[in-house]
């Protein structure tokens, strides 16, 4: 009977052993793959923060060359606001040349100056009169 219940307690030890070897391993896979899951989020942290500091660095990019182009319109305003005052100062001058020219030819020639303004006075009446 002795016999017996030392087989029986080699039985149990034995599995309990057996059961305790099962745990540790499930545990040591379980830590296995807890590390390998870390690993994957670490992996997915770094990409992610790539891909921002990517982001960042074409947004500010972006932020330059439009500034670039903001600062070159402006510019080419500046450019054709001094070409418009240019060409109206050179207009004015041909229209005031004009203007003192025709005023020295009526002073010089008043009679047929007064005949050519009150024909022209006639066209112009009666083609207002037509329309």
């Amino acid at each position: 009977m002795a016999d017996m219940k030392n087989q029986i307690k080699s039985g149990i030890d034995n599995a309990a052993d057996k059961a305790k070897n099962a745990t540790d391993q499930a545990a040591s896979a379980a830590n296995s793959g807890k590390q390998e899951a870390q690993g994957v989020v670490d992996r997915v942290k770094e990409g992610a923060s790539h891909l921002m500091e990517n982001a960042s660095n074409y947004a500010g990019q972006a932020r330059e060359k439009v500034a670039e182009w903001a600062g070159d319109a402006s510019n080419i305003g500046h450019k054709a606001q001094a070409w418009a005052g240019d060409a109206y100062d050179v207009a004015a001058d041909r229209v005031g040349d004009f203007g003192t020219e025709l005023t020295s030819l009526v002073r010089k020639h008043p009679l047929p100056a007064l005949l050519i303004g009150f024909g022209v006075g006639l066209l112009l009446g009666r083609a207002a009169k037509s329309v």
